[in-house]
């Protein structure tokens, strides 16, 4: 039978006190995203990160890294201006949050804008997210992912699904409402189950042929309408590999930008060692199987995607350091090892 077991990690306990910054900070947000005047004040203030058709806009740092490139909003409306377009588009941004100096922090796409040409006046470059995410350190990659899944859920939510009219956004960009029918509409994330699989000696990872080369990761699949979080896992494990899960724990959580905006919930889960004869379902994953811990602690030492080395058989990587499925493997190598 399925049973909860205990957290990989005992939980911190966090107490906020109500004089704190962070409580001060989240009530800001919330005046934000409830008074437009506040909003428009705090737009004028605030900083703005660019994107191109979702890309956003990056710069080079120290160490061959890149940082997001964050603009006064006078200098974006300048930018506006210079390309032959009307500086009030500035009030087509969303808010993503704010320094922990209380600068207001928002996000806006000029994909109607010649790309090359807001490159050449920035003095940066639009990256795709997913390339993105190799480029960045670690605390910039969250933000970025917010932006882009805020932007998206925008522009693909222009219409109320009840009346069929435009919606339009409030200032800061955290509701939509249709005049017409009176339904107010809010950016969401899907729930998506990610699990790390082990028979007690090895893990279990797949790949979709949607993938980079050799990359291979925790399976993965959202969650049906109704079902609870264990009642998802099981399905899927049983559906892409054809196992049967016997225990799980849950670990953590991780936003997603992809396909639309996931919300991940990691677990790990165990099966029985005696039959654990994977049977891959060609349809959601193009190929899974069991890799040993040495295996798995080879691949962890590799600092970017391999190289097959003159012609030999293609070797392994796991998805970057920030993911939650690279922290999911990271934790059963930690276990494996406990006492070792």
């Amino acid at each position: 039978m399925l049973r909860w077991l205990r957290c990989l990690h005992r939980p911190r306990l966090v107490i906020w006190r109500s004089g704190s910054s962070y409580v001060a900070r989240m009530r800001y947000l919330v005046k934000l995203k409830g008074d437009d005047e506040a909003c428009s004040a705090a737009l004028r203030a605030g900083r703005l990160f660019l994107y191109h058709k979702l890309r956003p806009l990056l710069m080079r740092a120290e160490g061959g890294r890149h940082r997001p490139l964050d603009m006064k909003t006078t200098d974006v409306e300048a930018l506006l201006e210079k390309l032959g377009q009307q500086k009030e588009r500035v009030r087509e941004s969303v808010l993503v949050g704010c320094t922990e100096t209380w600068v207001p922090q928002f996000c806006l796409d000029v994909g109607t804008l010649e790309k090359c040409a807001v490159e050449r006046l920035c003095g940066g470059e639009f990256v795709d997210l997913r390339k993105a995410f190799f480029l960045l350190r670690g605390h910039d990659v969250p933000h970025m992912a917010r932006g882009r899944a805020l932007l998206h859920w925008h522009q693909t939510h222009g219409f109320c699904s009840a009346s069929g009219e435009p919606t339009v956004k409030n200032q800061a960009g955290s509701q939509r409402v249709c005049q017409g029918s009176g339904h107010t509409y809010y950016p969401q994330m899907a729930p998506v189950l990610i699990v790390l699989v082990s028979d007690g000696s090895r893990c279990l990872l797949g790949r979709q042929a949607a993938f980079p080369r050799d990359m291979y990761s925790a399976l993965a699949g959202f969650c049906d309408m109704g079902e609870t979080m264990e009642e998802t896992l099981r399905r899927e494990v049983a559906e892409e590999v054809g196992l049967e899960v016997e225990t799980f724990q849950f670990a953590s959580t991780q936003h997603w930008p992809y396909p639309q905006s996931s919300f991940m919930l990691a677990c790990h889960a165990t099966v029985n060692p005696q039959r654990c004869q994977v049977s891959v379902d060609k349809v959601e994953l193009e190929d899974a199987r069991w890799f040993t811990l040495e295996e798995i602690q080879e691949a962890l030492r590799r600092a970017s995607a391999p190289q097959a080395p003159g012609g030999g058989p293609p070797v392994f990587w796991l998805p970057p350091s920030f993911t939650i499925a690279h922290q999911l493997v990271q934790e059963w190598v930690r276990q494996q090892t406990a006492g070792v």
